[in-house]
């Protein structure tokens, strides 16, 4: 797989991996992450398409949801918690499941943070750059 240039044209210092099967959604994250500079982002519409791509580049987050067909988002977390690439790879839950066993569950299984929809564009760019600056990109 070829991975393009940033939203903003410049060299990328990382990349991002959006996995979502609502292509509205996935447009949200990526238009509110476009303001992060050097963030390179590639779109997923599923767990098996992710694995696929993650199959073909390497991935600094990784950000996913919940409910979606053929595989879903918490056994994609649990499947990349099981190989030793992406052992420590950012991943951030995104999901209309708010209740606090979902929440418990996601974080067991090894995804580093969870937001529940609707959400704010403000409130996933702030989540964002706080774990890229945490890894140093």
């Amino acid at each position: 797989m070829t991975l393009g240039p940033t939203q903003s044209g410049e060299p990328p210092r990382c990349t991002a991996l959006i996995v979502d099967d609502s292509p509205p959604m996935r447009k949200m994250i990526v238009f509110a992450l476009s303001r992060i500079p050097g963030l390179r982002m590639v779109e997923a519409e599923d767990g098996v398409d992710a694995l696929r791509k993650l199959a073909g580049a390497r991935f600094d987050l990784i950000i996913t949801d919940i409910n979606m067909p053929i595989l879903d988002g918490l056994k994609l977390v649990k499947r990349l918690r099981a190989d030793e690439n992406y052992l420590t790879v950012p991943i951030i839950i995104i999901t209309t499941e708010g209740a606090a066993e979902d929440r418990q569950r996601a974080l067991s299984l090894g995804a580093n943070a969870y937001i529940t929809k609707p959400i704010q564009a403000g409130q996933v760019l702030k989540l964002v750059r706080q774990i890229l600056e945490e890894r140093g990109l």
